[in-house]
């Protein structure tokens, strides 16, 4: 990131909400914590100010490994931290329509639902080791 003093730009400021929801998804921070943070990036004015928000928490590299598939609890924190996200966003513009319900709705039930996505690919790699 440029000088602190300089002024932020809009790609800056959604970079860091994007960090900031990693680091919320992968339990550094909670959803009220998120909340936080992601009103003061959308409203921040400097460089600075962005990265005051990310100061006590560890720097992201594009070499960190991660899982293949994720667990089911780094899918329950993923869904909410991005759902504490829209809804700030939500409520940033207006808070007219509550449309934050519908991608709710629509993940949620993948979570729950017994035999989901993530049930059926550890099924399948049981059958390719077992053959």
């Amino acid at each position: 990131m440029s000088a602190p003093e300089l002024r932020a730009s809009d790609a800056e400021r959604e970079v860091t909400v994007t960090r900031l929801s990693t680091h919320a998804a992968e339990g550094r921070i909670d959803a009220d914590v998120l909340e936080e943070r992601v009103e003061a990036a959308l409203a921040a004015q400097t460089a600075g100010e962005l990265t005051r928000l990310e100061a006590d928490l560890p720097p992201q590299t594009a070499g960190r490994s991660r899982p293949s598939v994720p667990t089911v609890s780094g899918q329950v924190r993923a869904y909410i931290a991005v759902m504490a996200l829209l809804v700030t966003i939500w409520a940033l513009t207006g808070a007219d329509y509550f449309w934050p319900v519908w991608p709710a709705l629509g993940w949620g039930v993948g979570l729950l639902t017994p035999g989901g996505c993530h049930a059926r690919r550890r099924a399948q790699g049981r059958r390719l080791t077992a053959g």
